[in-house]
């Protein structure tokens, strides 16, 4: 079995999400995307995140409907840090027979060397940088070979739909329907400085 492994806080996840798993899905024949959710990602420790049971609630929204997808709960079941050789550890525990591909961002790619244990997240996935046409990610070293992939990439981010919310502005079109009204109904991203939290680099993908 072919195992995508594509992480990140998901707060919330967006439609952009969705299309670059895709592509990733198409080019690199994974049977499926197990979509990790960090619980406490190293690099936005900084940034009060929506509650895990949200997060995790609006993943499974934004992924319902298609068998290739899957939300993966491994990093809210253990404490501290949420560093991916961690969770590529377990990943390879409970599917031994799988190849895993960590997908991540050509910007997270370029981090790759201050991530713990990259040499080792190396070994247990090949790693996969979902990148723009034409813009490839820099070398990361000999322990940590890059593949990069180009996929559509659409201009959205996470920070810039709560920024929206904050704002009044509207988020049709830019998540799934069911994740908008889990937005709504839990009054998700109406603190003022939602719109301010900046989306940092480090030991997982936004």
């Amino acid at each position: 079995m072919r195992l995508g492994v594509f992480g990140g806080t998901f707060d919330p996840p967006h439609v952009g999400h969705l299309v670059v798993a895709q592509d990733a899905c198409w080019a690199l024949s994974l049977d499926r995307v197990l979509w990790v959710l960090a619980a406490e990602p190293p690099h936005k420790l900084a940034r009060a995140l929506s509650p895990a049971a949200l997060r995790l609630e609006m993943l499974r929204a934004a992924l319902e409907g298609d068998d290739r997808f899957q939300a993966c709960d491994v990093e809210l079941r253990r404490p501290g840090p949420s560093y991916t050789v961690d969770t590529l550890r377990e990943l390879r525990a409970e599917h031994p027979g799988a190849e895993l591909f960590l997908l991540m961002g050509a910007d997270q790619a370029r981090e790759l060397p201050g991530w713990r244990a990259p040499d080792e997240i190396a070994r247990l996935a090949t790693i996969v940088a979902l990148s723009r046409a034409g813009e490839g990610p820099a070398a990361s070293g000999r322990d940590a070979p890059i593949r990069s992939l180009p996929v559509t990439r659409l201009d959205i981010s996470a920070t810039e739909i709560r920024g929206r919310v904050a704002q009044g502005r509207p988020i049709r079109y830019l998540v799934r329907p069911a994740v908008e009204a889990i937005i709504r109904r839990e009054a998700l991203y109406r603190a003022a400085d939602a719109a301010l939290s900046a989306a940092g680099t480090g030991d997982r993908p936004a």
